[in-house]
């Protein structure tokens, strides 16, 4: 069964979001050149959690309170050109898990307790990112492309059970290396490749996938995906690793 929770702060997101983007793309007077829509259904491998992140804060798995999906993530990306090698790439990437399940031992969250019994776990990891990168390799059969990328994760966490409720958010700036590649396979398809990742210090990110696309009709491309996510930080104020995997479709706009 695919599930999702979106409401007034996924939305809102995603409306501050775009007008971002759209702003963005006004003053470079940058050329789209790309535009992608897609929907992953979205498997939790692991979701670990403790805040803070010493005793008697209790570290507990909320995949174990949520279940593993599959969990709807829908995925915008928006891509041109500046001058003749560079590129700029947009993506906006929400992600929310809310669902009512048991603990099966007493847990310390954000300085409340919550008993052995119902509670509902609430999970987001909105992503926000805008890339520049340049074709390092630019022949019609290969592209190869290398960037940095900068993003701004949303995340948050909260318990609910009867009348407690704890919440931790986490907004902040985290800087990554970016790599694609393109490659077509005949007239009409084409193979994709990209990832932004960053490992170090107290923690890493890793976001990664591969697409197979086919031209359907004029500029219009159908393709299925497959996205590897993975990353989280250990430092004094949380503990907080994820781990997802995940199938999609998409439509792609290219112009020729």
């Amino acid at each position: 069964m695919m599930r999702v929770r979106a409401g007034q702060q996924w939305r809102g997101s995603w409306a501050i979001a775009l007008l971002v983007v759209i702003g963005f793309a006004n003053e470079a007077q940058a050329e789209l050149t790309q535009l992608d829509l897609e929907t992953l259904g979205s498997w939790q491998g692991r979701n670990v959690a403790q805040v803070p992140n010493a005793a008697p804060a209790t570290r507990f798995a909320i995949d174990d309170i949520t279940g593993s999906g599959p969990f709807l993530q829908p995925r915008l990306q928006l891509a041109g050109k500046f001058g003749e090698r560079s590129e700029w790439r947009v993506l906006l990437a929400p992600l929310g898990i809310s669902e009512h399940g048991r603990l099966e031992r007493p847990v310390v969250f954000q300085g409340s307790s919550f008993a052995v019994g119902a509670v509902q776990a609430r999970y987001e990891f909105n992503s926000w990112r805008a890339t520049w990168r340049r074709r390092w390799i630019d022949r019609d059969d290969l592209q190869v492309k290398v960037g940095f990328t900068a993003k701004i994760r949303d995340a948050s966490i909260q318990l609910r059970q009867g009348s407690v409720t704890a919440r931790k958010d986490n907004t902040g700036f985290v800087p990554l290396l970016h790599a694609a590649v393109e490659r077509p396979l005949g007239t009409d398809w084409r193979f994709e490749g990209d990832i932004d990742a960053l490992a170090g210090g107290p923690g890493y990110a890793i976001d990664a996938g591969l697409r197979l696309s086919r031209r359907v009709s004029g500029d219009w491309h159908l393709y299925g995906t497959v996205r590897y996510l993975d990353g989280g930080a250990d430092n004094e104020e949380v503990y907080a690793f994820a781990r997802f995997t995940s199938v999609g479709v998409g439509l792609s706009w290219r112009p020729q």
